[in-house]
């Protein structure tokens, strides 16, 4: 017996895209103040200060949300370990975006649903069929185009943004392990908390001093686009149909190229472009083929 799943209607599709259009602009938004204010202040102190906006939102929302029986899943191993894979990714992405081209720093990372399909067939036994292999390959030569290693255009700092893919593969392969008894907030807040904590391991390697107005408004900016990106998502993901809804993802790097042509003046050569491409459609192809096995699974 095959159960029915109604289809959402027009209009929660069109509050789904617009949720998840207005979540990938903030997402944008909070990696555009971050590198605007790693012209004054180093990397750490700028972790430290974001975690210190963001924390206080995030613990007034587990305060509601979480039973107290559920606070001493923090301590769950698994949890540790997806703050550890946390910290690695943010460390290395926020250090590459900080020194290359927002656009081609948020293109690399869209290799990340990919590799996720690669990891959860390596460690989770999940089935991945030829084509979606395939298409990780391709996607993959997609990142090589945009990093171009070896070339003059070559910049070092594409490697610790690729790198941080591996770290936000375990991250969300930690997330899958999971059970249902450990809230999302918890996650979320553990997850900000060590990231601003890790921010304080590395004043003894860097100068922290008091931001100016200008610095301290973009880390404002900062914190609360983050919160709006995660509250968008949450909103988009609940109100549309997935498969309408989640390709619009990918609208992400048409915000950071805008970004990037406003306010550094950067434009992506042909060379970008085509990588850029490459590795959209092998990413919504990807998507596309596991919500076609899924709705075939439950029928």
């Amino acid at each position: 017996m095959s159960i029915a799943v109604p289809a959402q209607a027009p209009s929660d599709n069109l509050r789904g895209i617009a949720a998840m259009l207005a979540a990938m602009a903030a997402y944008v938004v909070n990696d555009a103040m971050m590198k605007l204010a790693a012209a004054e202040l180093p990397t750490g102190e700028i972790i430290f200060l974001r975690g210190l906006i963001v924390m206080p939102a995030l613990g007034v929302f587990l305060i509601l949300t979480a039973a107290p029986g559920t606070l001493r899943t923090f301590g769950r191993p698994a949890v540790l370990a997806r703050c550890v894979a946390e910290v690695g990714a943010a460390l290395l992405y926020l250090t590459a975006l900080f020194h290359m081209p927002i656009a081609d720093c948020t293109a690399i990372l869209q290799f990340t649903p990919l590799a996720l399909t690669a990891g959860a067939a390596i460690f989770l036994a999940a089935h991945v069929g030829w084509r979606r292999w395939l298409a990780t390959l391709v996607g993959l030569i997609g990142v090589l185009i945009i990093i171009r290693p070896g070339a003059a255009a070559f910049n070092p700092y594409a490697a610790l943004a690729l790198l941080s893919i591996l770290f936000i593969t375990a991250r969300d392969l930690i997330t899958r392990t999971l059970g249902a008894e450990v809230p999302t907030a918890v996650i979320a807040f553990s997850a900000t908390a060590a990231v601003s904590v890790s921010g304080i391991g590395l004043m003894p390697f860097e100068t922290w001093h008091w931001p100016s107005p200008a610095t301290a408004l973009a880390l404002v900016g900062a914190g609360v686009a983050l919160l709006g990106a995660q509250y968008w998502i949450i909103l988009a993901m609940r109100t549309g149909d997935v498969a309408v809804v989640a390709p619009f993802r990918y609208s992400v790097i048409l915000w950071a190229i805008v970004a990037g042509v406003l306010v550094w003046r950067e434009v992506p050569d042909l060379a970008t472009w085509i990588g850029i491409a490459i590795v959209t459609a092998a990413g919504l192809y990807t998507f596309l083929r596991e919500h076609r096995l899924a709705r075939a699974a439950r029928t």
